[in-house]
Order: C-alpha cells, then sequence, then structure tokens
C-alpha cells in the first residue's frame, strides 16, 4: 500500500499493521523517515480515521482465519481443496495455512501445505522432502493424536525450519486411557485445585484461552469422530469464597450434565479437554517463595 496525503504536510501509509506518518516535504522516499507517532494534528484527519479502521479489519481477519483452521483441525473436518485455492491468494488465509499437514484420500497422501491451486491441486512437502500434487476432492488437517507420523512430523518440522500458522503437531497432547489405565473413571483431577486470587482472575484466564463460562463451570465443545463432547473444568462457588480454585475435568456428550466414563471419551475430546485444564492449572497463583 503506497503513502496517502494526509493535509498539506504529512503523508500517512499501513505498515506492519500500523498506521505510520511521515513529512510530504521529502524530496525523496529515504529522506521521508517516519514519525514515531501520528502527529496530533492529522490523528483525526479522515485518512487516518480509515486505515486505523482498515487495520483493525485487517486484525479481525486474520484471528477469524486462524480460528477457521484451527477449528478444522481440531474437528479434523474433510476441507474442499477448491475451497482451499480459492482463499489462498488472501494473504491472511495463507498464514493460516501455509505448512499445516494435511492427509488426502490415500494413506501416503500427507505432507506440510504449500501451495494450492484450482487447476493443480494442493502442493505439499512430504516428509521425504520431495513436492507433491495432492489432487484429492477433500482433505483433512488431522488432530495431532490422530497423526500416526506425528514424531517424523515434529522432527522434521524442527530440522526444515517449519513454523505453523496454527498449532498443530508442536500442540500439547494427551493419549486417552484406556480400560484398564483407569478408563472407568469419569474425573480426572490431575490438574485440580489450581488456586487463582479470585474467580474474576480464574474466568478472565479461561476466556482470554478461548473457553467459556457457563455457570460453575470452565468449558470447551469439541467435535470429535462426528460425535460433540463438552469438557468441564469445575470452579468453586464465587459467592462463598475469596479465592478460586479449579475442580476435576470431566466429559459429556453435548451439552449434557451426565459426566461420562474416560473409556467413553474420544481421543481428540480427551487431549483437548486435558490441554485446557492443563492451560488453566498454568496461570495459577504461584506463591512468591515457590512453594506449591
Amino acid at each position: 500500500m503506497g503513502w496517502l496525503a494526509a493535509g498539506d504536510t504529512y503523508e500517512v501509509a499501513l505498515v506492519e499493521g500500523r498506521v505510520v506518518a511521515r513529512s510530504a516535504s521529502a524530496k525523496s522516499p529515504a529522506e521521508g523517515r517516519r514519525e514515531r507517532t501520528l502527529p496530533a494534528e492529522i490523528r483525526e484527519r479522515p485518512e487516518v480515521v480509515e486505515l486505523q479502521r482498515f487495520a483493525e479489519w485487517l486484525d479481525r481477519h486474520a484471528a477469524e482465519c486462524v480460528a477457521q483452521v484451527d477449528n478444522w483441525m481440531v474437528s479434523s473436518l474433510p476441507v474442499p481443496t477448491a475451497l482451499l485455492a480459492q482463499v489462498w491468494p488472501d494473504e491472511a488465509w495463507q498464514t493460516a495455512l501455509r505448512d499445516i499437514v494435511v492427509v488426502g484420500e490415500g494413506p501416503d497422501e500427507v505432507g506440510f501445505l504449500r501451495d494450492a491451486d484450482e487447476s493443480q491441486g494442493l502442493r505439499v512437502v512430504n516428509l521425504d522432502g520431495e513436492t507433491v500434487r495432492l489432487t484429492s476432492r477433500t482433505v483433512t488437517m488431522p488432530h495431532p493424536v490422530l497423526l500416526p507420523d506425528l514424531e517424523e512430523l515434529r522432527t522434521f518440522a524442527a530440522e526444515s525450519g517449519v513454523v505453523q500458522g496454527v498449532e498443530q503437531i508442536l500442540r500439547a497432547t494427551w493419549p486417552a486411557p484406556g480400560d484398564s489405565d483407569g478408563g472407568d473413571t469419569d474425573v480426572v483431577t490431575e490438574f485440580a485445585g489450581a488456586e487463582y486470587r479470585s474467580w474474576f482472575h480464574l474466568s478472565a484466564r479461561a476466556t482470554s484461552l478461548g473457553y467459556r463460562i457457563s455457570g460453575s463451570r470452565v468449558v470447551d465443545r469439541i467435535r470429535d469422530a462426528g460425535r460433540v463432547f463438552t469438557a468441564s473444568v469445575g470452579m468453586s462457588d464465587p459467592y462463598t469464597e475469596e479465592k478460586a480454585w479449579t475442580g476435576g475435568l470431566s466429559w459429556s456428550h453435548g451439552d449434557g450434565y451426565r459426566s461420562l466414563p474416560l473409556h467413553e471419551v474420544g481421543p481428540v475430546a480427551y487431549s483437548e479437554g486435558m490441554r485446557m485444564a492443563a492451560a488453566l492449572h498454568a496461570g495459577r497463583t504461584v506463591p512468591t517463595d515457590g512453594a506449591e
């Protein structure tokens, strides 16, 4: 985007997501050094206001792209390759999609997404370092617990300098327990008892991580193999306690309240619920002496 006149004295432009100004009297671009802050005399000019609104829209758009790709990944939903080709020219979509691991219709059709074209399909880099084309009608962006070659993908990414716009292969995961590992129980207490200064601090932590508050619970709805689970972490009563604590983690079908035995919880739902509980535990109030 070029520079726009903002009155007779300054020019403005959108640079790295923010509105900047420079003197309009410079004889060359090198002489037109940017002002450290927007001069007060042009802050309310329509050119500046419109650029700021555009910058805010770009931020929202980028966040929406990341949220959509994250939803596709967590849900492992099939995504039409034609749709990916249509959105690929958009820089925000590219940032969210680039190097996401996609899987085609065949068992060997897996790789890091590098390009999408309506006529030639998707271009991916596989674990052999080769660039190949995927022409499947749809692809999935599997949750990492569903990727059989997860460790190999992580090693390849580290060696190749791969940086994903959406956390996928480096996402923290927890394997679901089997019946012999306590799968008949219905509550996980591994991350229970995290103390916060108040209920409001705990709820603020939860919402900042993208989770919802429902009554006295922090909840996350997860689609897993066509089923919808709700993972819930209990919270102490804000009306009877000055401080706040997290409770146990449980899962239910849909918006139900009956806790499911752990062996009935899908692998993605289990992992994402544990991820939520661990994130809430990580934000707890830590005593200054370092004691638990």
